[in-house]
């Protein structure tokens, strides 16, 4: 081979490896912008947990209040979704024993929850609640005191002892040696204050804010604070959690001050 020759394709080969050098760079910098730009959808909410679909199982007397509280969550940090599951305290207790598919549990009082601490996270208080007797629109009845629902004429439901509302209504009429023997004993607050608002009971205990849900259609008779009794409602993540840091970022941000002011304009008292 001549030496004119070998120099042609020695100069060939170094062009053609120049043109290559540009034609890589550019390929790695549009592979990176694409791998930051999925790094940036899948970054998630403004909270900085992941974007995740939540499910949350909380105390019936949340039903109304959660559901504004979850839409505004979704508003504020998008990619989340959070889906409630409502119940009595101690039905969503039973849940959790049985593994259902949850990421975070509110209860409607301490002694629900702490049961179940080898399945949760740390609990933390969100809200506070109290007792009130609901009555018929207008009170037909007379109603002004705990001591008016032993009357033997009235038709009076109550929670079931199990339920946190029916053990709180126990509670504070054991106190105050009252015996009430109601016409039936319901799975959770929100059936109480059903059978009231149906005409099928003339009274129930509830807490004053499933009452205020529906004035249009019952009274709400105040009981007196040294009679009363309060509701703690303490949330926690669940161990179980395929979504973890999206479950604690909500149970967290159920203190701050927006989910408080949600709570608190619903009846809710601070925790």
């Amino acid at each position: 081979m001549s030496l004119a020759l070998t120099r042609r394709r020695a100069a060939s080969a170094l062009m053609t490896a120049a043109l290559l050098v540009p034609l890589a760079a550019c390929g790695g910098e549009s592979d990176s912008k694409k791998n930051a730009d999925a790094g940036s959808t899948a970054e998630g909410s403004a909270s900085g947990a992941p974007a995740a679909d939540l499910t949350v199982l909380a105390a019936a007397s949340l039903t109304d209040v959660f559901k504004t509280a979850g839409a505004a969550y979704e508003k504020a940090n998008p990619g989340m979704k959070v889906t409630f599951s409502f119940a009595g305290s101690q039905e969503l207790a039973a849940q959790v024993k049985q593994g259902a598919p949850a990421d975070a549990l509110v209860t409607a009082d301490t002694r629900t929850m702490d049961g179940l601490r080898g399945d949760t996270g740390s609990p933390e208080i969100i809200a506070k609640n109290r007792l009130v007797i609901a009555t018929g629109e207008g009170n037909p009845d007379r109603i002004e005191s705990l001591k008016d629902l032993a009357d033997p004429q009235l038709k009076v439901v109550l929670a079931a002892p199990e339920v946190p509302v029916g053990r709180y209504g126990k509670q504070v009429l054991d106190a105050q040696k009252i015996v009430v023997k109601p016409v039936s004993q319901e799975p959770n607050v929100r059936a109480v204050l059903s059978k009231v608002e149906l005409g099928e009971a003339d009274a129930g205990i509830v807490y004053k804010t499933d009452a205020a849900t529906a004035t249009d259609k019952v009274d709400a008779v105040e009981i007196p604070d040294a009679q009363n009794a309060i509701a703690d409602y303490p949330a926690a993540t669940l161990k179980t959690s395929e979504h973890t840091a999206a479950a604690a970022a909500f149970v967290s941000w159920l203190s701050g001050p927006e989910a408080q002011k949600i709570l608190q304009d619903a009846g809710f008292q601070k925790p």
